[in-house]
């Protein structure tokens, strides 16, 4: 009994029943289409991710890759190590230079007289003196520590440091 009340609306609705199942698989090409698209696209991106390797597992190449990551953290780090020891060298190295020329006589032309100061990254170093006569010349050197001498400068020793910490090398202020 049951199954005749079956037959008899399937006979009944065939028609829209038929459209239903029409519409059911255009949809489901569709969706197929869809996932066909999907597909092409993830391969295209696996094959851009293995590319140039040949019969690896995806798994194989993220291992590979993680421990090329670990080796280049390794040198990173020793690269880091090595900079500090540079920088801490460095500290000691002449950054800083100052220059002044000048007439260290009244007669005499040309500027030949100058003053240079080299200073490491703590402000020591050294100034360097040469004044030119007419009957002969002197170089001298003073040693400067934090920017100062325990021995007496002259005004253009000073200008020199002056320039050097500023980082004025040349300038006629």
């Amino acid at each position: 009994m049951h199954m005749e009340n079956i037959r008899e609306l399937v006979l009944l609705y065939s028609p829209e029943i038929i459209l239903g199942m029409a519409i059911a698989i255009i949809i489901l090409l569709l969706l197929i289409i869809i996932l066909a698209i999907r597909i092409s696209r993830m391969k295209r991106r696996y094959k851009l991710l293995v590319r140039g390797i040949d019969k690896t597992s995806i798994e194989d190449l993220l291992i590979r890759y993680g421990e090329e990551i670990d080796s280049i953290k390794d040198e990173l780090t020793s690269l880091e190590d090595i900079s500090k020891e540079l920088d801490k060298k460095l500290a000691f190295a002449v950054q800083k230079v100052g220059f002044v020329r000048y007439n260290a006589f009244a007669d005499m032309g040309s500027e030949l007289s100058f003053s240079i100061a080299f200073l490491d990254g703590f402000l020591n170093g050294f100034v360097l003196t040469s004044i030119f006569g007419r009957e002969n010349s002197i170089c001298y050197a003073k040693p400067i520590k934090n920017g100062r001498s325990i021995y007496p400068l002259s005004a253009e020793e000073i200008q020199s440091i002056d320039r050097a910490i500023r980082g004025d090398l040349y300038s006629n202020l």
